[in-house]
């Protein structure tokens, strides 16, 4: 059966078994480079940041001190609306990055489609 002709990171060949036409496996074909990477972008944008991870440790601890008594319930809710705050500063820090990723995403096809455009005028 053939195998990949890819190299995994540590310099050893890839042990992956292809089809008959193939050369490379789905990780190391050079034309499907682009599919991993917005592959990986995708999966980037799913983890949570660690802006937000330090909002829910800060959510946590002020919840446990209420809890023992070391911080008055009315500072408490003060700071919990603060961290929401932020929350919803952080969603919209994404949101602004995510349309700027579109943005740019419609002005490469409009880019391709105008030179489409231009060779059939021609």
């Amino acid at each position: 059966m053939p195998r990949c002709a890819g190299f995994k990171p540590s310099g050893e060949q890839c042990e992956r078994i292809v089809r008959a036409p193939q050369t490379y496996c789905f990780a190391h074909d050079p034309s499907r480079s682009q599919e991993r990477t917005r592959n990986a972008s995708k999966a980037g944008k799913s983890r949570p940041s660690s802006e937000i991870r330090s909002v829910k440790n800060q959510l946590q601890d002020l919840t446990n001190r209420l809890l023992s008594g070391e911080v008055d319930r009315a500072d408490a809710a003060v700071c919990g609306q603060l961290l929401n705050v932020k929350l919803r500063a952080l969603e919209q820090e994404r949101r602004w990055r995510e349309i700027e990723e579109l943005e740019a995403r419609l002005e490469a096809v409009e880019g391709v489609l105008k030179g489409r455009q231009k060779r059939t005028s021609a």
